[in-house]
């Protein structure tokens, strides 16, 4: 006997039952909750917790099964992201303990091992290490610290793995296959530039590697694992992009995402290795797609569409060529991941829920919260949602943007901060905000902007702050700062800006560019010179740089959008934030723009960090720098 269930299918009368006496104890349940707090109203006055409190919020992520049925994820609940499997009890255990947590995992074929990466002090330099995944013993794979190592893919009978490293030059990154039972090297790949591994075919035979000749221009080549022959299966000398590739059982078929489209946006696309013929799955859809899995079998997929910033889910059986049911959630889903039978792990978050692994089995149906973080004591009635909003520029581009306001907002002017993302091809996304949501209670607005270069848009929006276009996003910024006024959101004098890496020079951009406009900004290992950035910049960064800001033989063009040169200009107090080891914006930047404010007699202010690098990864060290931000904000916005 089937019945009609709540997402349209139909469930067994059995399933039906369990399924109403379950919603019935969950009503019970909180019935007599809300009778048990309606019962006592204690006397003593609710609190805001402080910015402390707030960032020690938990978080799980990157969920995946095993081979033999496990759920492992990462997890920051030590202070850093550290490994974790559910037992059989479903109890967190932690697999690894390194110092300064793990960077990305890959379990092996059988599930009995999984390789990790770890740098040490935020140089990205990353050493691989293989954990037994029963015992977490822990023995080092690669011993070379100046070396980057990365994108590991198992052999299928567990001898060894593959990856990818700039070991001759610190510059090029090749392949290489490395037998775990011998500890021996082979170089698979020697071929200049950016490679990587994106699949490896079921038998064994094929590898789909990537060249990525700027950040936007990707090819895509088959390598003959046996044979060690390779050709490009991407038509060559074209500036699209193509990501997560997965090889189909025929060996002929790829799946993939590209923007090779009328539109230039990412979709769903099937390439034919043979004649290099692209079909898209979805060629209506106006939506850009941001990834895209496949089980292990290659029977099932599932794709995430970024619909306005927002990520939702589509799954589909592409043996049967059918859509199959979604989980019932609207927010930000992040990296899913298959199994053999369709059900799907991933971790799903939002403005108002902060990130969390989940299970989806449609077949049942149900949906499975798996990981519980601590949300320190905080209460969720202190998060909130933003507002989508759109905006004209400087030369009539509309620009979408995410507007945050505080609760007891009346619709008088209120300090707003002003978010930039890094990249330039990034994306703000409504997810959970540690950080905004402090401030939002504590009576700032948040605006954050996603001006031309952002992903999200098409290869057009993306292109169009290319090198001499650069300052064009800068007045988009400008021209949202413009709009929150004339809307009475805000006024001078209680502006502030933030942004890290491109977001930090876009800050620096700003208060040069437009001196009178800010009243306190926030730098984080932005770039201040592009001259210096491009020559220190780790070497295998520089080129896929270059491509996006210009060439360094452009020297003076450079020049001209570097925020050292305007320094003088700036009368915006500043605080710096860096860390001694960032290998992509050298601390240099920040010095040179500090001293440069000081030799002007501007107010400038610093945190750097000695065991750091592009980003603040230790909670102790986020902890001081979030206090040193609330305090900045408050000292000069709120005045």
């Amino acid at each position: 006997m089937m019945t009609p269930n709540f997402f349209g299918g139909k469930m067994s009368y059995f399933n039906f039952i369990r399924k109403s006496v379950t919603i019935f104890s969950i009503l019970v349940f909180f019935l007599f909750a809300g009778v048990a707090a309606a019962q006592i109203n204690y006397g003593i006055p609710n609190k805001i917790p402080d910015i402390g409190t707030f960032m020690k919020i938990g978080y799980t992520g990157n969920p995946v099964f095993s081979s033999t049925g496990d759920i492992l994820f990462l997890s920051s609940m030590t202070g850093v992201d550290q490994l974790y499997i559910l037992n059989d009890k479903g109890w967190p255990y932690q697999l690894t303990v390194f110092d300064d947590g793990i960077n990305a995992f890959a379990l092996s074929p059988d599930g009995s091992h999984t390789i990790v990466n770890s740098s040490a002090g935020g140089s990205e330099d990353y050493q691989l290490f293989l954990v037994d995944i029963r015992s977490g013993e822990v023995s080092q794979v690669t011993f070379e610290s100046k070396v980057r190592f990365g994108t590991v893919f198992w052999k299928d009978d567990n001898s060894g793995i593959y990856y990818r490293a700039n070991l001759e030059n610190s510059r090029d990154f090749m392949l290489y296959f490395h037998d775990l039972v011998t500890n021996e090297r082979t170089k698979i790949l020697d071929m200049p530039g950016a490679n990587g591994i994106l699949d490896i075919s079921l038998d064994g035979r094929y590898m789909v590697t990537y060249n990525a000749r700027t950040n936007i221009a990707i090819d895509l080549f088959l390598l003959d694992l046996e044979t060690g022959e390779y050709r490009q299966i991407t038509a060559p000398g074209e500036e699209y992009g193509y990501d997560y590739a997965s090889i189909m059982p025929d060996n002929k078929t790829i799946y993939m995402i590209t923007n090779k489209n009328k539109q230039g946006i990412m979709k769903v696309a099937s390439l034919d290795t043979e004649t290099g013929a692209i079909s898209f799955l979805e060629p209506d859809s106006k939506w850009t797609v941001d990834e895209i899995k496949f089980s292990k079998n290659r029977r099932y997929a599932a794709w995430l569409v970024n619909e306005e910033g927002y990520s939702n889910i589509k799954i589909r059986d592409m043996e049967k060529k059918l859509p199959l049911p979604l989980p019932p959630l609207n927010g930000i889903v992040m990296s899913p991941y298959l199994d053999n039978d369709g059900r799907v792990v991933f971790q799903f978050n939002s403005p108002t829920r902060a990130p969390e692994c989940w299970l989806w089995d449609w077949k049942m149906p149900e949906l499975r919260k798996l990981t519980y973080s601590t949300q320190a004591g905080i209460d969720s009635r202190y998060f909130a949602d933003p507002i989508l909003i759109k905006y004209k520029s400087f030369d009539g581009l509309e620009i979408p943007a995410f507007l945050y306001l505080p609760p007891d907002y009346n619709g008088q002017p209120v300090p707003f901060i002003v978010d930039i993302h890094g990249g330039p091809e990034g994306q703000n996304q409504p997810t959970f905000s540690r950080h905004f949501t402090y401030l939002m209670q504590n009576g700032y607005g948040i605006f954050t902007p996603n001006v031309r270069g952002s992903s999200g848009y098409g290869l057009e929006y993306l292109n169009m702050d290319n090198y001499k276009n650069r300052l064009n996003s800068i007045k988009d910024m400008k021209a949202g700062v413009d709009y929150l006024i004339e809307k009475g959101y805000t006024k001078k004098g209680m502006i502030g800006i933030k942004g890290a890496s491109y977001g930090g020079y876009a800050v620096l951009a700003c208060i040069t560019e437009y001196p009178d406009l800010f009243s306190a900004a926030i730098d984080q290992v932005g770039i201040a010179n592009f001259v210096t950035f491009l020559q220190n910049t780790r070497d295998y960064r520089r080129s896929l740089r270059e491509s996006e800001y210009g060439p360094l033989e452009d020297e003076e063009f450079l020049k001209t959008i570097s925020p050292i040169h305007k320094a003088s200009k700036i009368k915006t107090p500043l605080l710096v934030v860096h860390g001694e080891n960032d290998p992509r914006v050298p601390v240099g930047e920040a010095r040179q723009i500090m001293q440069a404010v000081i030799d002007n007699g501007g107010v400038v202010d610093s945190l750097i960090f000695p065991d750091e690098g592009h980003g603040i990864s230790k909670l102790s060290n986020r902890l001081e720098f979030y206090r040193k931000m609330v305090e900045f904000f408050d000292a000069h916005l709120k005045k």
